[in-house]
């Protein structure tokens, strides 16, 4: 009997280990033979991984004392479904829900494409730390193209990036700090597009500034941090723009780039 052909729907169950053992070692063996998508899964993976440590600890949380008292309250009409419901578990219902908002922020960044202009409308606008933590989350892991356009076309990059945002933008120089751009690209913020670019050191370490021209707004200026799940996040207001600054890396190493880029926009 012929094998089954492999679909896009088999790797994508292999990504999230959803595949039976037999179709596991044919999708293996599959990937052995082609190199290219073999990589293309892994970084499909590890962007996975780093949305689930960003979202994990979510999981861990208490169910709120007043959500408790809920469902542990007699149904009004004493109908044995009603009790039945009352008694259902809160806190998987969370988990679940945590787990389904994960997967379609990854299938969503991973593809690279613009939620429906109806759904942007619907929305509950995220906060600025948490939009960078999650684009940092997604992109910074990825090997073979974590950014669109690389710094060999820096001007090209910024002319792009500047028009597609509608004002000049331009990534500091973070030599001094020992991190090199690799690149950038375009990402959709709550109303519009926003620019993110990505630095890297010696060791591989990267960090990503994400800004954003959707805080007109908004006139608190604080340097502020925030803190993500694993990833650490400094951000401020400086007039039209937002910035964030976002690594894996310790709090006061940030800090001190996080300054250095700070500075180098307030020279501008």
């Amino acid at each position: 009997m012929n094998a089954l052909p492999i679909t896009e729907a088999d790797l994508q169950a292999y990504v999230d280990a959803a595949l039976p053992e037999a179709r596991r070692a044919e999708v293996e063996a599959y990937l052995a033979a082609d190199p290219a998508e073999a990589e293309r899964l892994r970084s499909y993976q590890t962007q996975t991984q780093a949305l689930r440590g960003l979202y994990n600890p979510v999981l861990d949380e208490p169910v709120p004392e007043s959500l408790l008292a809920l469902a542990s309250r007699p149904p009004a009409g004493g109908g044995s479904d009603k009790a039945l419901l009352a008694r259902w578990s809160l806190q998987r219902i969370a988990a679940g829900f945590v787990i389904a908002l994960v997967s379609g922020l990854a299938g969503w960044m991973i593809h690279d494409r613009y939620p429906p202009a109806e759904s942007l409308a619907r929305a509950q606008p995220a906060s600025l730390s948490h939009q960078a933590a999650v684009a940092h989350a997604v992109f910074s892991p990825d090997v073979r193209r974590p950014v669109e356009v690389a710094a060999q076309q820096e001007d090209q990059l910024v002319a792009w990036l500047s028009k597609r945002l509608g004002t000049p933008v331009r990534p500091p120089k973070l030599g001094a700090q020992g991190f090199e751009l690799i690149g950038g690209r375009l990402l959709p913020g709550n109303s519009g597009p926003v620019a993110q670019f990505m630095y890297q050191d010696a060791s591989g370490q990267r960090l990503t500034l994400y800004v954003s021209t959707e805080n007109t707004a908004n006139r608190d200026t604080a340097f502020r941090f925030a803190q993500e799940g694993s990833v650490n996040v400094f951000y401020w207001i400086d007039g039209k723009f937002g910035y964030a600054l976002s690594a894996g890396m310790d709090k006061g190493k940030l800090a001190a780039v996080a300054t250095a880029v700070y500075d180098q926009i307030e020279r501008r």
